[in-house]
């Protein structure tokens, strides 16, 4: 079978990457069938808006079965010239979820001999992992290896050594997912030949000669089959417009959803009969296929040539079932006809679709297509390759939690009936519901077929049963999940619906000691901070007083900064952006911040707290679980002030190391914050450094919660870091009193926020560091040669008063009610203040450099000289 022979026969006038490349002027470089191949789309992803919309894949663009299958065939018949008949009969086939499980199996297909197996991000009780990794680039979970054989990899299941690994992926970017599983599986079973295939070929020079360079470094030949090649051209600033033009565009669609919601409540309000709600939904009609006993669903335990000549001969019979199906149906038998996927189960319904285009022949037109996990912004341009989309929730009770799922490029299609094709895991309620996947298709068309695969338990994992036959009963897996946020009243004094804690509760373990012997530790080395937490520091009635009048005194003032860095977030960040605050001291910034959206745009956007340690990094159990419901693009990191922006650094590198270890891609490491006295961020709501009154208090001005744990005993792998719920506290608490006090002031700052927030956005707010080089020389001018002893600002400066042993105060000369509370507290601990010229921060807390019991006293409080 030709190249030429698997493309669709008519091809549009418009290229489907027109309306993209118009607008941001990105290009496709290549051979001369490229723009056949590809379309372009976009997504809000920090790193790359513009996506490459497969025209052959069947994931989402609706193409011919027989189209998508020959494109994968023919490109596992030329794996088998390369490699020669005998050596294809020793070769393994790789390919990789979701986006290419199909493409694999084709081109296993093509090598006729070779066994096929593919990653998974669906975990299999009982089932042993050969293996996995995870996509850098991806949004989505990690990749598991769940051979049923355990030699499969190593022998291809005939007990020699098998001879080459193809791996197989539908783009080749950048080449690292590829290279990387490479390097893990060479570890495990060495081999001499490896061959890399994919539909295009996009990588750059550079990247080129990076395979060149890797199998030098292990020895083995590496070869490349794609079926076209070139690049994407990107103009500077490409991708800021993009994230601007993208939106820009979900802004415009929310506004028109928006009116037309309006508009039916109207007609309804008034009797009109033409709504759509009030239409008769397609029909949903269950068909028997009759699958055969002992063939995998797809290639997540293997599939082998043996099982390829089952399915084969069973195809044409169970076509016909659903040929019978669809001319039952009322009305004239339809002329176009989708068989849609499921996410990673594209093989079974892709060879359904080519042997449905047989058996109706030139009655009927079908096309193959799947749902997906991946959101991309849909325009209805003939110009842009995702012209609609359709979204449901996720209905396989997957491992990594509920989401939302796409189905693109199938309302508005014209499809007179659509055949579903799921496994038996993914029969659930969800799939029935009246927003789950069938309800949407039966919005779209005529007639809904639903055919249920049995989902396939490797013998390993049946309890009962013939080994290599799905388990009767349970029909569906219970994976293992990430744990689930921990919310108030059972855990904070915060409303359920202001915040949800990605942490795990260690209330009842005892974690506090004292200041001092905490502070020997953490400077000798002997212990990290996170490892311990202080004793809770109880204000006494005059400091509580300073407290409350502080409040007062600067409610509007922190209400300007809230509603300001609020107002650029939702400008710059899209009109529902996922607020994460960095716990403790981000999380009332980021309830008010979730306020502020509610009161002045009636947006509920969803709020998380999250754990971040210096040295330690970010909490990757707790971005797992953001990838896992929201999408990575969407994630708005938010704390209260920025020191020396020692965090904005930590957050960069700790985002950069997930990444680079596996973890999904696209967290944008920028902090949004009230004030960013030292010149860190680009996003806040000013660069004074004034008094945010919830420094002045510990866990009684953050919902009770304690500073975060992150300790070996008590925080595993797979573990939220820890934090402690101080219920005891509940009558010194004032987290609401703080939080209503700023949100009484939302309306009188409103004019002036509006105009702070324009000119934000048109302003050069490149960070200048200039805080950074203030402490570096204070490190060096007062001999303590350690900037993480030096805590600039009211907010660190308050800190190190309240949990550290402090040495000295510097207080800018002049500053005056900001630092009431600060001067309150060195009186009370025996710290001198300082007052010096020339600081960029109100104050500057000094940690006592050498510290020992002898230098401080043993209640930490007798401060001697240096």
């Amino acid at each position: 079978m030709s190249e030429r022979a698997t493309r669709e026969e008519t091809v549009d006038v418009v290229w489907s990457g027109s309306w993209v490349a118009e607008r941001l002027g990105v290009a496709l470089e290549g051979d001369g069938e490229l723009q056949e191949l590809l379309g372009l789309a976009l997504r809000r992803n920090p790193k790359r808006a513009h996506l490459l919309v497969s025209n052959v894949l069947g994931k989402h663009v609706p193409q011919r079965p027989s189209v998508v299958h020959g494109a994968g065939f023919a490109l596992g018949e030329r794996v088998r010239a390369l490699l020669g008949a005998q050596e294809a009969r020793r070769a393994v086939v790789l390919g990789y979820a979701e986006t290419a499980t199909g493409l694999g199996h084709a081109v296993a297909d093509g090598l006729r001999d070779a066994p096929y197996l593919h990653s998974t991000r669906r975990p299999v009780a009982g089932v042993e992992q050969a293996g996995g990794f995870e996509e850098s680039h991806s949004h989505a979970t990690s990749h598991l290896l769940l051979p049923e054989d355990r030699d499969l990899l190593a022998s291809g299941g005939t007990g020699a050594d098998a001879s080459v690994l193809v791996l197989v992926d539908d783009e080749f970017s950048t080449g690292n997912t590829v290279l990387n599983t490479i390097r893990a599986l060479h570890a495990l079973h060495p081999r001499e030949r490896y061959v890399i295939v994919a539909l295009v070929d996009m990588r750059s020079a550079g990247d080129r000669d990076r395979l060149t360079v890797f199998a030098a470094e292990i020895g083995a030949r590496v070869d490349l089959v794609t079926r076209s090649t070139g690049t994407v051209a990107l103009p500077d600033g490409v991708l800021e417009r993009g994230q601007a033009l993208v939106a820009a565009q979900e802004a415009e669609q929310a506004e028109q959803a928006g009116r037309a919601a309006h508009a039916a409540h109207a007609g309804r309000a008034e009797g009109s009969a033409g709504a759509a709600e009030d239409a008769a939904s397609a029909p949903v009609t269950r068909v028997d296929l009759d699958w055969p006993a002992g063939v995998p669903d797809g290639g997540r335990h293997g599939f082998t040539p043996a099982h390829r000549a089952a399915l084969e001969a069973a195809l044409p019979a169970m076509a016909d079932r659903i040929a019978a199906e669809l001319g039952d149906a009322a009305g004239p038998a339809p002329r176009r006809v989708l068989v849609l996927g499921f996410e990673e189960l594209m093989y079974a319904p892709l060879r359904l679709g080519t042997a449905l285009e047989a058996a109706l022949g030139s009655d009927a037109e079908v096309r193959y297509s799947t749902t997906t996990r991946s959101p991309v912004l849909a325009v209805d341009d003939p110009g842009y390759a995702i012209r609609t989309r359709l979204v449901f929730p996720a209905h396989d009770d997957p491992a990594d939690g509920p989401g939302d799922r796409y189905a693109y490029n199938v309302a508005g299609a014209g499809f007179d009936a659509v055949v579903a094709v799921v496994d038996s895991t993914a029969d659930t309620p969800e799939l029935h519901a009246p927003d789950g996947l069938l309800a949407r298709l039966a919005e779209h068309t005529g007639h809904v077929l639903l055919a249920v695969l049995p989902s396939y338990v490797p013998a390993t994992a049946a309890p009962t049963g013939v080994p290599g036959t799905p388990t009767p009963a349970p029909e569906r897996q219970e994976p293992a999940v990430l744990p689930e946020p921990l919310r108030g009243p059972d855990f904070s004094s915060y409303a359920p619906e202001d915040v949800g804690w990605l942490l795990q509760d260690l209330s009842d373990t005892e974690l506090e000691a004292p200041t001092e012997e905490r502070e020997e530790a953490i400077q000798s080395g002997g212990a990290h901070y996170a490892e311990s937490l202080p004793v809770e520091y109880q204000p006494s009635a005059e400091y509580q007083a300073l407290f409350t009048a502080a409040l007062e005194a600067s409610a509007a003032r922190i209400a300007r900064a809230v509603g300001t860095v609020t107002e650029t977030v939702l400008a710059e960040r899209g009109p529902r952006p996922v607020l994460v605050s960095l716990a403790r001291a981000g999380t009332p910034v980021g309830v008010l911040m979730r306020r502020w959206a509610q009161h002045r745009h009636g947006l509920d956007l969803p709020h998380y707290a999250i754990s971040i340690v210096r040295g330690r990094g970010i909490d990757a159990t707790a971005l797992r679980w953001l990838a896992a419901h929201h999408d990575p693009a969407d994630v708005v990191f938010v704390d209260g002030w920025t020191g020396k922006g020692a965090i904005t650094r930590e957050l960069a590198a700790a985002i950069e190391e997930f990444e680079n270890s596996g973890g999904p891609a696209g967290f944008d490491p920028e902090i949004s914050v009230l004030a960013d006295p030292g010149g860190c961020v680009r996003t806040y709501g000013t660069r004074e450094d004034f008094l945010i009154p919830s420094a002045c208090l510990n866990s009684t001005v953050s919902g009770l919660i304690s500073r975060t744990v992150l300790r070996a005993d008590l925080v595993g792998p797979d573990d939220f870091h820890g934090g402690k719920f101080y219920r005891e506290l509940a009558d010194s608490d004032v987290s609401g009193l703080f939080l209503d006090t700023v949100a009484a002031r939302f309306d009188e700052v409103a004019g002036q926020v509006e105009t702070a927030a324009k000119e934000l956005l048109a302003a050069d707010r490149a960070p200048t560091w200039e805080g950074w080089a203030a402490v570096e020389r204070i490190s060096e001018e007062y001999g303590i040669h350690d900037v993480n002893l030096v805590k600039p600002g009211v907010g660190e400066t308050t800190r190190v008063l309240l949990r550290r042993v402090p040495w000295k105060i510097l207080a800018k000369r002049g500053a005056g009610a900001d630092l009431e509370h600060i001067r309150l507290l060195a009186e009370q601990r025996g710290v001198p203040v300082e007052e010096v010229d020339d600081l960029p921060y109100s104050c500057v807390g000094l940690i006592h450099p050498r510290f020992t019991r002898g230098a401080t006293g043993a209640d930490g409080k007798a401060v001697q000289g240096a």
